[in-house]
């Protein structure tokens, strides 16, 4: 009882990080699920689907009502992307074999693969979170420029990494809008949300396809507590300097990623 308390609390600082830095909510979300609230990492990648999208969306309209949302640029990425995630999670995840290779008594399952995976998106996500960003100024931009064929391949990848291993892509696909598109920080937050929300949500209709069981009042009440803290991180986003916390939230998934490594594949 006393960890699935604990898991709620978390909840919140899952929306904080998506108000704060539009990314971030996928890579606390699974781990939570997995190793505090015990869910089966198969189904923790649904959940995460879910409680991001819904966390995503609440956000993005709040981004949106402050005129901080590229609505051009969300179909432009989103389109390739969503289509991309439902395929993913529909049809591809459930072709990989429930044991992929066994060496000794150790076997190399479904679940510890997605884990593994995940990690070393975290670990790669890390890095470009770590690293200084001389784009991501809150300073208004110039004009936004589209690199139409960039865009659509980072949509592409990031529908695939988010029917995979449930990850919204915000840490992906901020430094797309960032680079191919020359938005301003906060604008590619807003349409970051929207982007994310919409892979999220229709990745989780292919779950719902399967035979996977949903715990809904669970998955319910912490999407709730989520929504909370996307809208705390809002608030607190015009109070903290972006750049700083983004570097920091780094270090944290940095380590985390580690972690994740060791305990699946030596522990």
């Amino acid at each position: 009882m006393v960890t699935i308390i604990i898991g709620y609390v978390l909840a919140i600082f899952v929306g904080i990080s998506l108000g704060l830095i539009g990314s971030g909510g996928s890579i606390l979300t699974v781990p939570i699920m997995v190793y505090i609230m015990g869910v089966n990492p198969v189904l923790a990648t649904a959940y995460s689907l879910f409680v991001v999208g819904s966390t995503s969306l609440a956000g993005g309209i709040q981004r949106a009502l402050q005129k901080k949302v590229d609505f051009k640029t969300v179909l432009v990425f989103g389109i390739p992307s969503i289509a991309v995630v439902y395929l993913t999670r529909a049809y591809l995840l459930p072709l990989i074999p429930e044991v992929l290779f066994t060496i000794g008594n150790f076997q190399f399952s479904k679940p510890i693969a997605l884990m593994v995976l995940f990690a070393i998106v975290m670990v790669f996500a890390s890095i470009s979170m770590i690293r200084p960003c001389p784009h991501c100024q809150d300073a208004d931009a110039e004009k936004i420029v589209y690199n139409y064929p960039m865009i659509l391949l980072q949509g592409t990848l990031v529908g695939m990494l988010t029917g995979l291993v449930g990850a919204g892509g915000g840490f992906l696909i901020i430094p797309a809008l960032l680079l191919f598109a020359k938005m301003p920080m906060k604008t590619a937050v807003g349409t970051s949300l929207f982007i994310i929300a919409a892979n999220s949500l229709l990745g989780f209709m292919g779950v719902l396809q399967g035979n996977e069981v949903i715990d809904w009042w669970m998955l319910l009440t912490f999407s709730g507590l989520s929504v909370l803290g996307i809208f705390i991180g809002i608030y607190l986003s015009k109070k903290i300097e972006g750049n700083k916390l983004k570097s920091a939230f780094g270090w944290f998934v940095l380590a985390m990623g580690c972690y994740i490594l060791i305990k699946e594949l030596f522990l």
